[in-house]
């Protein structure tokens, strides 16, 4: 790849969530990934209703909720390279236009099984488009040095609307039934529609190459080429992705604190998030990036100890907080991906991590029913670590090439 890279991020002059929201691009980006957050948390859980009432299925249920996570794969591997096309907005736009029929199609009462899940593959496959067209526009719409901040409010965001949308979903569908609740998150992907329309502008940057399968193969082969974005996509991914699989085991190793735990999950999340996102300088959270990569999986060590809940809630809180870990290292990935690709790494990341969440959920699944759900936990926390700990030097190589020091 061409090495026009971002500089290093400053952390001479702090950037705050005002000031970011106060960027006309910055705010049109965030105001329209928080409405489709918003309606996809509505519609998930309209959606999981209605395949759950219709088939009687938990399997069904569930792939129908988060089923469309394993599509962004596909979007990685096939056209991801269109979110660094030359009119991004224009594909984000039509993109979202695509989103808002196919929320709308699963609305239609009658709609077949088989179409529903047809409709769910399609939604995945662009959503994993979007974010990476959004990624992108992102990435010139704030400066190097706001790259984390912004990040890290858009994750708190993500957060707590998917929070609040499944609360209110659940509290509609008490009221109506799930098609009309489909309706509404159909509406918020409208206004998200026309956000992108009124605020965004069209990133001043043009492809080396066409757009297409060709193209996202080429890129994706230089991407993997590199050691440096090797090791970061590998921290990015796994050790995220076994943690995350850690977390689904919550409801069959403690049923009755299940909700809890996952409560505490979700608030250290949030609280890394704005800590090492906002308050944190750039320097500072370089340096602190193997810490908090440890912080992601050790507290889950404990579970082999079956402790006392309030044991167990300290540690999964504690855990989650680690999960800013990625902020510093997509922060190196960006600085060592060409300003004409940064949206399809960025949406290679992305789908990676939604996938290998996947694939850590299904792994711990599996070794839950041979060796038990509190030695499932602890073996995929130990693995984490143990991916962390081996591919230090690596992502301290990588730093050094981005620029920050080579801090791991």
């Amino acid at each position: 790849m061409p090495s026009d890279t971002l500089a290093p991020p400053s952390s001479a002059v702090p950037t705050t969530y005002r000031t970011l929201l106060r960027t006309g691009r910055f705010a049109a980006l965030f105001t329209s990934f928080t409405l489709t957050v918003a309606a996809n948390a509505l519609a998930g859980l309209a959606l999981g209703t209605l395949v759950g009432r219709q088939t009687g299925s938990p399997f069904l249920t569930a792939v129908s909720m988060y089923g469309a996570t394993f599509a962004t794969v596909l979007g990685a591997l096939t056209l991801m390279s269109v979110a660094d096309g030359r009119r991004p907005r224009r594909t984000l736009l039509v993109l979202h236009g695509v989103s808002l029929a196919g929320t709308a199609a699963q609305a239609v009462p009658g709609l077949p099984l088989v179409g529903r899940f047809g409709v769910l593959v399609v939604l995945g496959f662009v959503q994993s488009l979007g974010t990476a067209t959004r990624m992108g526009l992102l990435a010139e719409a704030v400066p190097a040095a706001g790259y984390a901040p912004a990040r890290s409010l858009m994750n708190i965001a993500s957060g707590g609307l998917t929070v609040l949308g499944c609360a209110a979903g659940a509290a509609l569908l008490q009221q109506v039934d799930p098609q009309r609740v489909l309706a509404v998150a159909a509406g918020l992907s409208a206004l998200s529609l026309l956000v992108v329309a009124a605020g965004v502008r069209e990133r001043p940057i043009g492809p080396v190459r066409r757009p297409g399968l060709r193209s996202t193969w080429a890129t994706n082969a230089l991407l993997f080429a590199d050691p440096g974005r090797r090791a970061l996509l590998l921290n990015l991914w796994v050790p995220n992705g076994l943690v995350v699989g850690c977390e689904a085991l919550f409801v069959p190793f403690a049923p009755e604190r299940a909700g809890v735990l996952l409560a505490a999950a979700s608030a250290g999340m949030m609280a890394g998030d704005l800590v090492v996102g906002r308050l944190v300088p750039a320097a500072v959270r370089h340096r602190l990036a193997f810490r908090l990569r440890l912080l992601l999986a050790v507290p889950f060590l404990l579970f082999a100890l079956r402790p006392p809940t309030a044991v167990l809630v300290v540690a999964v809180f504690a855990a989650g907080a680690g999960f800013a870990a990625t902020l510093p290292l997509q922060e190196r990935l960006l600085a060592l991906s060409p300003g004409h690709v940064r949206g399809q790494v960025q949406g290679v990341e992305s789908a990676g991590r939604m996938t290998w969440q996947g694939i850590g959920a299904a792994l711990a699944g599996g070794t839950a029913q041979v060796l038990g759900t509190g030695t499932a936990i602890t073996l995929l926390a130990a693995v984490s670590v143990a991916v962390t700990v081996l591919s230090r030097p690596a992502v301290a190589r990588a730093g050094r090439a981005a620029g920050d020091g080579g801090v791991s």
